[in-house]
C-alpha cells in the first residue's frame, strides 16, 4: 500500500527538495504552506503521516500539531517535526504537544527516510493491533485495554454462557488435514458470529 505524506512548509526550497526525496521512494505528497491550510487539507486527505514545520506564517506548528491532536479524527496520525528550530526547549515541546520525532534542518535525506519508514512502519503495526482487538473484543473495552487502565472487570446483569461441542470432533480431526479442520472450525465460529449479529448480541 502506498503511504501518503502531508508535508506542511513554507519555504519552496525545502518543498521541492523534500518531495523529491519523498516521491524517489514512492510515497505520495501532499503540500500545505501554512498551519492552517494543514488542517484544511486534513479535511479532504488523511495522511498516513505528517511532516511539520514549525516557523510559519499564521499558526505555527506546535499550534498547528495541538489542533491536529484535538480532532478525534486526526489525532492518530504521526507527526514528525522537520524545523531549524533546535532548542531543548523547542524539542520538548515538540513532544509535548505530541510529535512523535522531532528531525532538525538541514536535514540528511537517509536520516529523513529511515524515520519516516519507522513511523510508518510502528502506525501500521498500531492499527492492525487495535484491529485484531476489535475483532475479539467490544470496542469500548478494546479502547479502554488500549489505554491501558489496567485489570478490567465490570457487572453484568444480562449474560449467557454456551457450552457446545462438535459429536466426533477427535476422531474427525485425526481424518482430516489440517487445512480442512481449519476450515470447518471457521465455518462453525462464522456461523456463531453471524447469529450473534442477527440477534444484536455482543459476543
Amino acid at each position: 500500500m502506498i503511504s501518503r505524506i502531508l508535508l506542511v512548509e513554507d519555504e519552496p526550497g525545502n518543498i521541492q527538495a523534500v518531495s523529491a526525496i519523498l516521491k524517489e521512494q514512492g510515497y505520495q505528497i501532499s503540500v500545505a504552506t501554512s498551519g492552517l491550510q494543514a488542517l484544511e487539507v486534513l479535511k479532504r486527505v488523511r495522511p498516513d503521516l505528517i511532516l511539520l514545520d514549525v516557523m510559519m506564517p499564521g499558526i505555527d506548528g506546535f499550534e498547528t500539531c495541538q489542533r491536529i491532536k484535538a480532532s478525534t479524527d486526526w489525532r492518530e496520525i504521526p507527526i514528525i517535526f522537520l524545523t531549524a528550530k533546535t532548542e531543548t526547549a523547542d524539542i520538548v515541546r515538540g513532544f509535548e504537544v505530541g510529535a512523535v520525532d522531532y528531525v532538525a534542518k538541514p536535514f540528511n535525506a537517509h536520516e529523513l527516510l529511515a524515520r519516516v519508514h519507522t513511523h510508518l512502519a510502528l502506525d501500521q503495526l498500531h492499527r492492525e493491533n487495535r484491529r485484531l482487538l476489535l475483532n475479539v473484543l467490544p470496542a469500548p473495552i478494546a479502547e479502554r485495554l488500549r489505554k491501558q487502565e489496567g485489570i478490567i472487570a465490570e457487572r453484568f446483569e444480562d449474560v449467557s454462557v454456551l457450552f457446545t461441542d462438535i459429536v466426533g470432533f477427535t476422531p474427525l480431526s485425526a481424518r482430516l488435514e489440517p487445512r480442512q479442520l481449519l476450515e470447518l472450525l471457521n465455518q462453525v465460529f462464522s456461523g456463531f458470529d453471524e447469529l450473534a449479529e442477527k440477534h444484536g448480541l455482543e459476543k
